[in-house]
């Protein structure tokens, strides 16, 4: 059993709800990536979905475009990436999700990078432009390496594919909040959001969990009251270009989870 499924048996022991704060790695500065995922990981948060960063990525928005083009001039390869959760992996159980285009696995092997992200303490993989459909060989190697996969469905998605996606994903889903890319919003559009989850809710024997959009505690209470977990990026990349430091990214960084924390357990 890993750390993932581990952790959603927990929630629903608790009747809690996850928080997943994404991470740029070296955004701001090099350094920031270990200090940064030790502080959101103390401030309460469930999983950290870590990205690795891509030159020509396909669902992020402006904010996460910008934290990777820093992130690459700041040097970050796959190999950092990975032995950035090694270092983590030294202080805290709080499992981490790896989120990156299939470019940059082809290059490493897919073979190779499960096999390496393994042995660093990763604990699953999204890659959003590998759709299960094409995904046999990752889905493979991660089982080998008892990696959980985790595949997207967005609010365009039929019911016979969230059957699918939902059976193909390991321990759980992500669940696209609105069609087109990742940003914080004012507004989650509510009325057409609450009958896209409730349309998973209604297929899906796994959890899920939402992203895209997601930006203030409101907006994760809303989401908490149908799906299984929040994932907020945007919102906290943000928080983090105001920063100069690794020390100041990791306390802007914990502020910022552990308000979104506050008053919701």
């Amino acid at each position: 059993m890993n750390r993932i499924t581990q952790i959603f048996l927990n929630l629903r022991k608790d009747g809690r709800k996850a928080l997943i704060p994404y991470i740029t790695p070296e955004f701001p500065v090099r350094g920031a990536t270990v200090p940064v995922l030790q502080a959101v990981a103390k401030a309460g948060a469930d999983i950290i979905e870590l990205g690795i960063p891509f030159s020509d990525p396909i669902a992020d928005g402006t904010t996460i475009q910008h934290s990777s083009h820093v992130a690459l001039k700041n040097g970050v390869t796959v190999p950092g990436v990975l032995l950035a959760v090694r270092e983590f992996r030294l202080t805290s159980d709080v499992p981490i999700v790896l989120m990156g285009y299939v470019n940059p696995i082809l290059r490493f092997g897919i073979k190779e990078f499960t096999h390496e992200a393994k042995e660093a303490g990763v604990d699953g993989l999204l890659v959003p432009d590998l759709p299960p459909e094409e995904a046999g060989e990752l889905m493979r190697w991660s089982r080998e390496n008892e990696l959980s996969n985790i595949f997207m469905m967005a609010p365009t998605t039929g019911e016979d594919r969230m059957r699918m996606i939902d059976e193909s994903s390991t321990d759980f889903s992500y669940c696209v909040s609105l069609t087109g890319i990742t940003g914080a919003r004012a507004s989650l559009g509510n009325g057409s959001l609450d009958a896209f989850l409730a349309r998973v809710r209604k297929v899906a024997k796994k959890p899920f969990v939402v992203g895209f959009g997601l930006s203030t505690r409101e907006h994760i209470l809303h989401v908490w009251r149908v799906a299984d977990g929040a994932v907020v990026g945007s919102a906290l990349i943000s928080r983090l270009a105001t920063t100069h430091t690794p020390d100041a990214a990791a306390q802007a960084a914990g502020e910022f989870v552990t308000w979104l924390r506050a008053e919701h357990g």
